[in-house]
């Protein structure tokens, strides 16, 4: 298939966070419009702005980003370019980290942080409610009960309409769901990388909407298997890395991001790939040592 044809997002049919926000399986994520390091503004502020508009053009109705992007960069973004939102628009946002510099990221899940950034995402997203609010990561040096807890109190304030976790494991999912219900799960995941299989199983059976990022991996031999692939279907390999996601399983909503028209493109039109069960299972069968055991 040509990748440069416009597929609408929705060829990869829809998936319901949360049983009420209806949204098309592939989504759009906002880190890559910022700066060198995902630090300040991009460079290019025009490509930034066009990229947020073609991606709901092309029927992306779910946007995920976070207040450390930039750190607020990203959102600015967002509201920049697309504020009013259209009806159906799903914005999903994470607080828990802070950015003390470019590449730098350190935890802060403190309750009275949490509240102190989703009032700044609330602000630069120009919205009086977060459609999805995501805990970034938990922090070792705060109860993970108590980081829930304050996103569990926001959301009996109404500033936010569902929780979601980032980077967690099966036991924080179950830790969490005690206190508050949890919509939705974003791990690092693809097919050379599957320490979260079992993640995305459990979300399976309660309906959980997982979020997958590096949806391509990192491992050469990886590589050389999805190339082989994406040359038998005329394909690019990211096309068929997010073709394999979407057939994995029907919670994973991947969110790959770039800030380039041409390649937001490129990745909508995974959506219309209907990856063969052979070619599926030869990706499936790669084997790739953990990320914690790489180089």
């Amino acid at each position: 298939m040509s990748t440069t044809q416009s597929i609408p997002a929705s060829a990869a049919g829809t998936f319901a966070i949360g049983g009420d926000l209806v949204v098309n399986r592939l989504g759009y994520g906002a880190m890559r419009i910022t700066g060198k390091g995902i630090w300040g503004p991009p460079e290019n502020k025009a490509a930034a702005l066009a990229t947020l508009r073609r991606a709901v053009e092309l029927g992306v109705n779910l946007i995920d980003t976070a207040d450390s992007y930039g750190p607020g960069t990203s959102e600015e973004l967002i509201a920049e370019a697309l504020y009013p939102y259209p009806a159906g628009l799903v914005i999903a946002t994470k607080g828990g980290w802070e950015r003390p510099g470019p590449g730098q990221w350190t935890h802060n899940a403190d309750p009275k942080h949490l509240a102190k950034a989703l009032e700044g995402s609330l602000k630069r997203l120009r919205v009086e409610r977060i459609d999805v609010h995501q805990l970034h990561a938990p922090d070792n040096a705060v109860s993970f009960e108590a980081s829930v807890e304050a996103l569990a109190k926001l959301r009996e304030q109404g500033k936010i309409r569902h929780v979601g976790l980032s980077n967690v494991t099966r036991e924080h999912i179950e830790r969490a769901s005690r206190i508050v219900p949890i919509v939705s799960v974003q791990n690092r995941y693809s097919f050379a990388d599957r320490e979260s299989d079992f993640i995305v199983d459990y979300c399976e059976q309660h309906g959980i909407a997982f979020l997958p990022w590096a949806p391509l991996g990192q491992a050469r031999k990886a590589h050389e298997a999805i190339e082989k692939v994406s040359k038998q279907l005329k394909a690019t390999p990211l096309q068929i890395a997010l073709a394999w996601l979407l057939k994995r399983s029907k919670v994973i909503l991947p969110i790959p991001g770039t800030s380039s028209v041409a390649h937001l493109e490129e990745n909508t039109a995974a959506a219309g790939i209907e990856l063969p069960q052979a070619a599926y299972d030869e990706l499936a069968s790669v084997s790739i040592p953990p990320a914690s055991l790489r180089g």
